[in-house]
């Protein structure tokens, strides 16, 4: 059985501070620079934008799993063509599923090399939150019908993205 030492102990609250963990060893002449990685913000908004298009399929089949095939319900043994033939509402939902599908590769890409840039965490988070935001907010404008609104706020979405992608640059 091994006992614990002092020494251990602060181990073990330096690696729940999340603090680097340096290694004072006095008999060696090295340092290990030990750090653990968090699930930042920034990272948690990688999740939800990846979310994103499940929950526009889901807006697009509201209300139609429970009707009949053959009354123009859902169609789960061909669901892209029963997709394809819908209207409205629902085709916006569709599209707004397709380019939410789209927009992520960039915006994953984007979130990673700004960690890998060391980019003020603050800052990506705040980014990321933002274009979060505003890809939800593009998924109402578009389901709604709203074009020119939806294409501002794709627009400003797109800037975040680029913004994000450049944020850890020195």
């Amino acid at each position: 059985m091994r006992w614990w030492t002092g020494a251990d102990a602060r181990l073990v609250r330096l690696v729940r501070s999340g603090q680097p963990i340096r290694d004072n060893a006095r008999d060696a002449n090295f340092e290990t620079n030990m750090t653990f990685a968090r699930f930042t913000l920034a990272y948690w908004c990688v999740l939800i934008a990846a979310i994103l298009p499940i929950v526009c399929a889901g807006i697009a089949k509201w209300g139609m799993t429970s009707k009949p095939r053959r009354e123009g319900g859902y169609d789960n043994d061909n669901p892209r063509s029963w997709l394809a033939q819908q209207t409205d509402w629902r085709a916006r939902a569709n599209a707004a599923q397709q380019n939410s599908f789209e927009a992520l590769p960039f915006f994953i890409g984007a979130v990673i090399i700004a960690h890998q840039l060391g980019a003020y965490q603050a800052r990506l988070d705040l980014l990321a939150f933002l274009f979060v935001f505003l890809r939800l907010l593009y998924i109402m404008m578009y389901v709604a019908g709203l074009s020119t609104v939806r294409s501002m706020v794709w627009t400003l979405a797109f800037l975040v993205n680029i913004g994000i992608l450049f944020i850890g640059y020195r």
